[in-house]
Order: C-alpha cells, then structure tokens, then sequence
C-alpha cells in the first residue's frame, strides 16, 4: 500500500471512529457532520469522498463494526482448532456475542443488523468482492463431514436468530438472562444446520 492509501484509509478509519463514538455518546440525531469531521481533524470535502451524509456513514459503520466482530471471531475459531460445522458456527455466534455482552453500546449500536453488516452485501447480492466473510463460511460448510442445501439460506436465518435473540436476551432478559437462555439458542441453531443436512 502506497503512502496515499494508507493516508486515504487512516482517514477514513478515523472519521469512522470518530462518528462511532458521537453517535453511541450523543446520538445520530444529535450528530452533524461538523462535528464528525471537526473531531477526526479532516476537512469536510474529505467526509463526502467515503460518505454521501450521515446516514451512509452510519450505515457503513454499522458493516464495518459487524465485519469486525466476525473477522475476530473467525480468527479466533482458526486458533481454537474447532470442528464441524455445527460446533464452528456454535463457536462463531458464541465469540460475537460474548463480545456484544462486553460492549452494550457496540450491541445497541448494530442493533438487530449483523446480518446487514456483516453477510448481507456477500450472502445475498454477492457484492463487496474484497470481504471474505461470506468465503470464511462456504470454506467452513465445504471442509464439513456433510453436504448442505440452501446454504445462503441456513446462514442468514442463523445469523439472523442469533443476532435478534442476543439483542433481546442481552439488554432486556427476553426470554431470559442470556447465559439462561444460551442452551435453548444453541441447540435451535444446530437444528438450523441440520434441517439443512443432505440426507
């Protein structure tokens, strides 16, 4: 990487931290765009290089916080010398969400959008070529003792489960506490996973 790209990506990655730490303290409402690029020390006509407003920022950042987590995760699944799907997937979900539980305003920030931010571009309109993702997982599904059907379909009603229970286990104790209800989670994804299961 050229010394321009990496200046171009240092300021895009400190705009990003800049207006994740604005909208988890102040609000996106509360957030105007000065404020974003008065904090990071960039110029405004650099915002609008990455961003068309705000809200595209916010919505990028929500991808990027999200592709985070899962990239962590997925490094550390590598490390553990997990396998099988069913207990890789389990290992995934469990290292997302423990982060999530760690840090509420990540949680309240992404919200019920994992699937948006990290799965959604690649799993179904396959765009965003240079995220790997959505290539972690079909390897994961490949390398497994099983074949598996609608494979776009098992991952994303996962990740979705996962990800709307945990908000709503994590912050409100829907249905209940979340290390209480973390079996009952666990076993529904293995469920998922063998539904899918090619006889």
């Amino acid at each position: 990487m050229g010394k321009i790209d990496e200046n171009k990506k240092k300021k895009k990655e400190a705009l990003f931290n800049t207006a994740y730490e604005l909208f988890t303290t102040k609000g996106i409402n509360s957030t105007a765009i000065s404020d974003i690029v008065e904090k990071a020390g960039v110029a405004k006509g650099t915002f609008y290089l990455y961003f068309k407003d705000k809200y595209d920022i916010k919505n990028k950042l929500v991808v990027h916080k999200a592709r985070e987590l899962f990239h962590s995760a997925g490094d550390s699944l590598a490390a553990a010398g997990v396998h099988g799907l069913e207990d890789q997937l389990i290992y995934i979900i469990d290292h997302v969400i423990n982060a999530l539980m760690e840090n509420k305003p990540l949680l309240n920030f992404i919200s019920k959008n994992l699937v948006m931010g990290a799965l959604r571009s690649t799993l179904i309109t396959g765009e965003n070529s240079d995220d790997d993702i959505y290539d972690r997982f079909l390897e994961l599904v490949s390398q497994d003792d099983y074949s598996y059907t609608d494979i776009n379909v098992m991952l994303f009603t996962i990740v979705e489960l996962a990800g709307s229970a945990a908000y709503n286990s994590i912050l409100y104790e829907e249905p209940l506490p979340f290390e209480e209800y973390k079996p009952f989670l666990y076993r529904s994804v293995r469920l998922i996973i063998k539904s899918h299961r090619v006889p």
